[in-house]
């Protein structure tokens, strides 16, 4: 994805207000049910949506800005090797020292490491070991067998699996699949930990590390353990009241528009929302918006002669 601020057309110093405003803007230009016939518009939503999600974080927009992270969400210098269950090992451990690792010490010729040891710890002592008092068998016994290294995985799954927990398959670096139980609280970033499932060492395997990654859905947000949707609406709907079908993350349901509903109004689906870590779900948050045909004639045609006499500016002192 291109950067977030030129995919929202917006400045890097825009407000909140700012970057909302052109979202909603491009987001009702884009949406899919606008453009059944336009794959790329499809697309184009998508990428837009994944900007806001970006930008509408604090934390996640100032760490962008500081170069913490890239467009997608990701580390700058991330591990692994992408979604879908990709691995790279995790690679590394402690090196011994040689004669190159004291070279240009004072000056010195044929250095004699020995020597180095010897003074430090005293007569027997080597690179290997303590030596001297302590005896020189001591420092010859091996080092007690390791475990394998860990290996290190990112998992992408789909906004509304994260909500409703539904199990992810992923593949190991020994091409096996299992399929993966996901925790209460799961949000993007949530580390899991698969016991014995990394690389083999002589004192047993190490383990697998996965790190969720919660990717942005083109019409729902997350806030805290409830998901944000914005509803439109006709305006008779809004004005006569409707039962409107719905999407969740558990799929559509039915909801009841009362009459006299206006936009911003926010309605509830209880327990439609993330799974808590304490237990039981977040809910739904529906903020409708009604939506104008793009042709208003007909509409200003049956309100001629009506007008509505009340200062909804008030409030606002005007």
């Amino acid at each position: 994805m291109a950067d977030p601020y030129s995919t929202l057309g917006v400045a890097r110093n825009a407000t909140e207000k700012d970057i909302k405003s052109a979202y909603r803007k491009l987001a009702k230009q884009l949406h899919p049910d606008r453009n059944t016939d336009n794959p790329k518009a499809a697309e184009r939503f998508s990428d837009v949506t994944k900007a806001y999600d970006l930008l509408s974080d604090k934390d996640k927009r100032a760490q962008f800005d500081r170069g913490e992270i890239d467009a997608e969400g990701n580390p700058a210098m991330p591990f692994g090797m992408g979604g879908g269950g990709g691995f790279r090992p995790g690679a590394g451990g402690a090196r011994g020292f040689s004669a190159q690792d004291f070279e240009g010490m004072g000056g010195a010729e044929g250095l004699d490491i020995g020597d180095i040891f010897e003074g430090l710890f005293g007569r027997g002592a080597g690179p290997g070991g303590m030596g001297g008092g302590m005896g020189g068998a001591a420092s010859r016994r091996p080092p007690p067998p390791r475990k394998g290294a860990n290996v290190q995985y990112r998992l992408r799954v789909p906004f509304t699996d994260a909500a409703a927990l539904k199990p992810q398959r992923i593949t190991l670096a020994d091409g096996k699949t299992i399929d993966l139980k996901l925790p209460a609280g799961v949000e993007d970033g949530t580390q899991m930990r698969l016991s014995g499932k990394g690389e083999p060492g002589p004192a047993g395997s190490g383990d697998a590390l996965v790190t969720i990654m919660v990717e942005p859905h083109p019409f729902f947000r997350r806030e805290g353990d409830d998901v944000r949707l914005d509803l439109p609406i006709t305006l008779d709907e809004a004005i006569k009241g409707a039962k409107v079908k719905v999407p969740t993350a558990d799929g559509a349901v039915m909801l009841t528009v009362a009459p006299g509903s206006g936009s911003g109004k926010v309605l509830r689906l209880k327990g439609k929302g993330f799974t808590r870590k304490g237990g039981g779900r977040g809910d739904q948050l529906v903020t409708l918006e009604i939506e104008l045909p793009d042709d208003v004639t007909e509409l200003a045609r049956k309100l001629d002669g009506w007008k509505d006499s009340r200062n909804v500016r008030a409030k606002l002192g005007v």
